[in-house]
């Protein structure tokens, strides 16, 4: 995200979902969003049957791609060559937005020349992708005249995850497509109400409305606000640094919350060593899961539909929830258990409802500034909302961009950190599936959802597995540097041979047992998405 903080301000949807329906040509890359996204993916798939081009870009072949009118099958962590490659067609055939460029951007000429060395042929070498099928994709592209972009975290979870967003960036100021209904740059949020986390400070490096942390202004306000003396003036940990600091005994205690990192994070052996040095851990959940294993004090939460408030989703519109049963047991909702303890530790919040929370959050956020309770009827509001007049904002960037001008920030390719050897012959990805969720602490805890995908895999192309001796639904063995996995095999065309795909929502056959915890060194986000593995039949 911190790509799209560059160029346009923060990490979220430019543009509206509903705006799929009125777009010429759709890009879809490192997203599955009819298993992932499916209100969004079929939306997608109706747009393409009612004439919208579709480019999909993805190392695995998701359903989307039958529907596409060029399919980009490049090798993981090869996007930016992708990208540069599709560029490079544009610029070479003068079917960039000369117009758009000249009035809207800056810095123009240095994408030029990073380009011009990624020239379709050379794409195809370092991508697998064929010459022609980018030459292609670019044209569908460039010659929309309304043209967007989605992603997911198959952009973001690698080593280069801020510079293939600003990559995408580049591509849309590129050909002019940001600005404008049915267009922009759109990441498809992960979780329910991420969006929200991040815009209301979820993120080490801001408060609420990504206000930074390193502003003294910023950080005066809110401690005027909030009756305390100062905020530290540089940016905490994210999360696999805060367990990275565990291990090292420079964190002592950890508070979780809807979260299970024993599952979600990478280098799982990593995680539980830090969790067991950790002298104190209180999980907060609706459920009992693998992580609050290792927890001294678990707090029991309330679901969505045990309690009243506010989600954001995907494409910034805050929604408001009504509570429609009691919590079991001596379960409560998130804020009320967070204001319980921050009074127990001498710091007052004496919030009676999550209403006043919301008025103290437009008092102190201006991309948030006219969303209060009352407003938000059966629709909710998009922000920027920035007064009780304001009726939100369907797109982004209209006119300007929130830094002026929009700045080109194109980047070279690189190799990810592990790469094919003798030793760990194949790449491994790993994702999700339709009929489970994260971690399955709420799926997997339901018995109708749970039958449909009972079991982990790992998928197969045809031509290794004949190779290996594999069948399909044979046990084998996934083994990385740091550690074995044993899971059933699903053999097919899917993947790519030498390439392998596992979804990491089962513990019994932990997918992030095998990945590494190496950071996007700006983002901050691990490389989920290229793991040196081996694979042998048991």
């Amino acid at each position: 995200m911190a790509g799209l903080a560059k160029s346009f301000g923060s990490g979220a949807m430019t543009n509206s979902i509903a705006e799929i329906d009125g777009l010429d040509a759709m890009f879809v890359t490192g997203s599955n969003p009819t298993e992932n996204h499916p209100v969004i993916g079929s939306r997608m798939k109706r747009a393409a049957r009612n004439g919208a081009k579709l480019i999909v870009a993805d190392p695995r072949r998701i359903e989307l791609a039958e529907e596409a009118d060029v399919y980009l099958q490049q090798r993981p962590g090869t996007d930016i060559a992708l990208i540069n490659g599709m560029m490079n067609v544009i610029i070479s055939e003068g079917l960039q937005d000369e117009e758009f460029i000249k009035e809207r951007t800056e810095n123009y000429d240095e994408v030029e020349e990073i380009v011009r060395q990624y020239p379709p042929e050379k794409a195809a070498e370092i991508t697998g992708v064929p010459a022609e099928d980018i030459k292609k994709a670019a044209r569908i592209f460039a010659e929309a005249d309304r043209g967007a972009i989605y992603y997911a975290m198959g952009i973001t979870q690698h080593v280069t995850g801020t510079a293939n967003v600003t990559s995408l960036c580049c591509l849309s100021l590129l050909t002019g497509n940001i600005g404008r209904e049915s267009t922009g740059v759109n990441p498809l949020r992960g979780q329910s109400n991420v969006q929200g986390a991040c815009d209301l400070g979820g993120l080490p490096n801001v408060f609420p409305g990504y206000q930074k942390v390193n502003d003294e202004e910023v950080r005066n306000k809110f401690a005027e606000k909030w009756q305390v003396d100062k905020f530290p003036e540089e940016a905490g940990l994210t999360v696999v640094e805060m367990f990275q600091a565990a291990a090292r005994g420079d964190i002592r205690a950890l508070y979780i919350m809807g979260e299970n990192p024993v599952l979600s994070d990478p280098d799982q052996q990593h995680v539980i060593e830090a969790l067991e040095k950790t002298e104190f851990v209180v999980m907060q959940d609706i459920f009992f899961n693998e992580t609050a294993e290792y927890a001294d004090v678990v707090l029991p939460a309330a679901c969505f539909a045990e309690k009243e408030g506010t989600f954001t989703n995907s494409e910034r519109r805050i929604q408001k929830i009504e509570q429609v049963v009691e919590p079991p047991g001596e379960a409560r909702p998130d804020w009320e258990i967070i204001a319980g303890i921050s009074n127990r530790l001498g710091y007052e919040m004496n919030y009676e409802s999550p209403a006043e929370i919301m008025a103290e959050i437009a008092d102190v956020t201006p991309i948030y500034g006219g969303i209060y309770y009352d407003r938000l009827g059966d629709n909710g509001l998009q922000w920027p909302c920035l007064d009780r007049d304001h009726p939100g904002t369907k797109f982004l960037h209209e006119g300007e961009f929130a830094r002026g001008k929009g700045r080109f920030y194109p980047v070279h390719y690189s190799p990810s950190v592990e790469e094919q050897d003798e030793e760990y012959p194949y790449i491994m990805m790993t994702g999700r599936m339709l009929y489970h969720y994260h971690t399955g602490t709420m799926t997997r805890n339901s018995p109708s959802i749970d039958e449909f995908e009972p079991d982990a895999y790992v998928e197969v192309n045809k031509e290794d597995a004949e190779k290996l001796d594999i069948e399909n639904g044979d046990r084998v063995a996934v083994e990385s540097r740091r550690g074995v996995v044993e899971t059933y095999a699903r053999v097919g065309e899917r993947v790519a041979p030498g390439n392998l795909f596992m979804p990491f929502h089962y513990a019994e056959s932990p997918a992030n047992k095998l990945t590494h915890d190496t950071l996007d060194p700006e983002a901050k986000i691990p490389e989920y998405k290229v793991t040196a593995v081996s694979l042998k039949k048991i």
